[in-house]
């Protein structure tokens, strides 16, 4: 049964129930209705859960526990099996020479240099080891392709040793290519399709881990915790929820970005269901007033906070048109030296939009300004120079990010 249908069933079910009727005419509903009412009610109570506790979030989702942090590995390696579309340049070659020569083939210079590896292309992969990872654990690498290479799909990844920042090796990639999409062309170069990036691809689970980081995470006296996005507001917020829910004065918010909890003397062996007790706990994050901007893609994203003075808007566009059609011009008849020539003609049209002034009220908020600029008829790009414009002249009580 769809939803509608159950939803119908539930409002029926219910005007039943409270529709005026004499005490021994009242339907009792049967339970195919009740089973209806029941799914129908099932799915309404998390749509309500959802809009209440929408602007909370857990502290594991705004904060980091200090000392417990993911670590960037990165390293070289070579993907064979392309269908042709691998690299033609000179590092591809000694590479796969010097993997060769590992394995114990010898190739001279000469052999190098004859070599059209193809099928073969030279990557870069790069991985996130993440806190507690075990010796033999499986984490995903990115790979990206440095060379000239057309597309990786249907490639495989040789064995690669990923190293951290300080030279040693933590993990070891190897395994098939998945890009996510596709590219297919014509051997005589005519149509192609392509689907997403086809120049960099990932493989799930590809790396093992070698080797553990180290984790300097000492739960017996105190934990720190660091806020993503630091505010005072935030940080006190914390501290106040976390307090109230070990029912003690244990956390402190240092400055904007730390906050600090003492751990109980009760709890100072048990770190691990401390740490888990204090990241599920609910906190509402103070969000900056902030508008962000992107001009290559004309995106403009407005959050709930922002708030404008008493302001007068018009914005009109100015469109200039050319076009250029080509004429033929014949000499005279008869003429000696005169000769067909393809002359140009150009058409030019100026259009200068006039637009009537829209005022936006001291105190409003996004929905009253997307309202005017509607109204305006604006387009992303304009809506970009209107914003401009508004934080030029001091009317926008938000910080403007272009990115």
């Amino acid at each position: 049964m769809k939803p509608r249908d159950l939803i119908g069933a539930f409002l029926e079910w219910l005007g039943r129930l409270v529709r005026p009727a004499e005490p021994a005419l009242v339907p009792v509903p049967d339970d195919r209705s009740r089973r209806a009412a029941a799914r129908a009610v099932a799915l309404a109570l998390p749509i309500v859960t959802l809009a209440a506790t929408s602007h909370a979030a857990r502290i594991r989702d705004i904060a980091d526990l200090r000392g417990v942090r993911a670590n960037d590995l990165i390293g070289y390696g070579l993907i064979v099996g392309l269908d042709g579309t691998g690299d033609d340049m000179g590092l591809t070659r000694q590479s796969l020479a010097s993997f060769l020569d590992r394995l114990g083939v010898t190739l001279d210079e000469a052999e190098v240099k004859k070599m059209k590896p193809e099928n073969v292309a030279a990557v870069s992969v790069t991985a996130v080891l993440p806190p507690f990872a075990s010796p033999g654990g499986r984490i995903d690498v990115l790979v990206s392709s440095i060379g000239d290479a057309k597309t990786l799909q249907g490639g495989t990844l040789l064995m690669t040793p990923l190293r951290g920042a300080d030279g040693h090796v933590y993990a070891v990639a190897q395994g098939p290519i998945s890009l996510g999409g596709f590219s297919a062309s014509s051997k005589g170069g005519g149509d192609s399709a392509q689907k997403n990036q086809k120049a960099v691809g990932r493989v799930p689970a590809g790396a093992r881990v070698e080797r553990a980081v180290e984790v300097s995470f000492d739960a017996s006296h105190e934990l720190s915790y660091a806020l993503r996005e630091p505010s005072f507001t935030t940080a006190q917020r914390m501290a106040e929820a976390i307090n109230q829910e070990l029912g003690a004065t244990a956390a402190v918010a240092a400055d904007a970005g730390t906050v600090k909890v003492s751990v109980p003397e009760s709890m100072g062996q048990e770190g691990v269901a401390l740490a888990a007790r204090i990241e599920g706990v609910s906190v509402e994050p103070d969000r900056p007033a902030r508008v962000v901007i992107n001009e290559r893609t004309g995106t403009v994203v407005m959050g709930a906070d922002v708030r404008l003075a008493k302001i007068a808007l018009a914005h009109g566009g100015l469109t200039i048109e050319v076009n250029q059609t080509l004429g033929v011009s014949q000499p005279a008849p008869f003429s000696e030296n005169g000769r067909t020539v393809v002359v140009p003609n150009s058409d030019v049209k100026v259009r200068e939009e006039t637009r009537q002034l829209s005022v936006v009220e001291p105190g409003a908020t996004i929905s009253d300004l997307v309202r005017a600029l509607n109204g305006l008829a604006v387009s992303p790009r304009d809506l970009i120079a209107i914003l401009q414009a508004i934080r030029q002249a001091g009317a926008m009580d938000a910080d403007l990010e272009i990115i």
